[in-house]
């Protein structure tokens, strides 16, 4: 097959250490925080004029966790419960063939004298090499009329608990309470888990521990545990 090979701009640095916990979406926990770190020459100010008159970004990424080998035609969604296949090209499955990603996410501030740009609902995790950066155009980019009958709806929200004992330890927490229980709602476990057990995920400097209580159908936060900064960008 013909290959290209394509620079990286900037990396993403994300309170997400992992793929467990993430949004599976962008815009599904917009009181997540996140940084671009444009790496040289590409952190200079003037390749960021302009980007404080814009709200929202499209962002072109790699999956660089997923090996090329991984590679499917076919590929069983999350959001279908995991038991029905559709090919890759009706999906936005990590496993694909140029291990391309796309997102969109909204704009916070710039930076310019660090090269940094700050945005809010990314579904990226902390490291994801970036491609490319390019405005949202509402005019042209908003499509009233599309739809999707496989993905017709944002998926229900579930309700959140925080246990008292750690409620005071929300706020240091990126995001604080609202981030939390924004990424809780999305309900992180793995679609074919239906049970009450407990669940970790790394957020930043912290271990959060949450189960599910399925009589309340309810996720419940029970622990925030600190940990070291994992180090991702290079």
């Amino acid at each position: 097959m013909n290959t290209v090979t394509l620079d990286i701009i900037a990396y993403h640095r994300s309170p997400f250490g992992e793929k467990f916990g993430a949004p599976r979406q962008p815009g599904l926990a917009p009181a997540v925080v996140s940084q671009l770190v444009l790496e040289p020459p590409y952190n200079r100010a003037e390749a960021l004029e302009g980007l404080d008159e814009v709200s929202h970004l499209w962002l072109e990424f790699v999956f660089d966790r997923v090996k090329p080998e991984s590679t499917k035609l076919s590929v069983r969604p999350p959001r279908l419960g995991g038991n029905q296949k559709l090919g890759v090209f009706a999906t936005r499955s990590t496993h694909r063939p140029s291990r391309l990603g796309l997102s969109v996410v909204a704009m916070d501030h710039v930076d310019k004298e660090k090269g940094i740009i700050h945005i809010k609902g990314a579904d990226l995790i902390d490291g994801t090499p970036i491609v490319d950066i390019k405005p949202y155009v509402p005019y042209s980019d908003a499509r009233p009329e599309a739809y999707n009958e496989i993905a017709d709806k944002a998926p229900e929200l579930i309700k959140v608990d925080v246990c008292p004992n750690v409620l005071y330890l929300a706020d240091q927490v990126p995001g604080g309470l609202e981030a939390i229980k924004q990424i809780l709602a999305q309900d992180p476990r793995p679609a074919f888990h239906n049970d009450t057990r407990s669940y970790t995920f790394s957020y930043g400097e912290f271990e959060l521990t949450f189960m599910h209580d399925a009589d309340q159908a309810v996720n419940r936060l029970t622990a925030i545990e600190g940990r070291k900064p994992n180090g991702t960008i290079p």
